[in-house]
């Protein structure tokens, strides 16, 4: 039974950081993309970062400069580093798992995690 699970959120004041993980487990297939996302109350679901198998980035414009993605193959791991946060940047943070062979890519969610900026 494939299982994602992200951890790391909490409280922090603005200018503070976070490292949110995202765990994947029962996973035979290859892991392709994965990406961070990210839903404020009222708003819709927004892409913050996502990085491919091959370790290419790409980041949502508002937070470029402030958070890094990266990934530990071997651990089934990926993280994302969110520097000099903003009440803004307070949302339910989600990670999505890609993968598959080939043609095939089968994508997972997992249950999100609370980032709380104080001002």
């Amino acid at each position: 039974q494939v299982q994602v699970v992200e951890s790391g959120g909490g409280l922090v004041q603005a200018g503070g950081s976070l490292r949110l993980s995202c765990a994947a487990s029962g996973i035979t297939f290859r892991i392709k993309t994965v990406g961070w996302y990210r839903q404020a109350p009222g708003k819709q679901r927004e892409l913050v970062a996502a990085i491919s198998s091959d370790t290419s980035t790409n980041y949502a414009d508002s937070v470029k400069g402030r958070f890094t993605i990266s990934r530990d193959n071997a651990k089934n791991t990926v993280y994302l580093q969110m520097n000099s946060l903003k009440p803004e940047d307070t949302a339910v943070y989600y990670c999505n798992v890609n993968y598959g062979r080939l043609s095939l890519t089968i994508s997972s969610w997992g249950q999100g995690t609370q980032v709380t900026v104080s001002s």
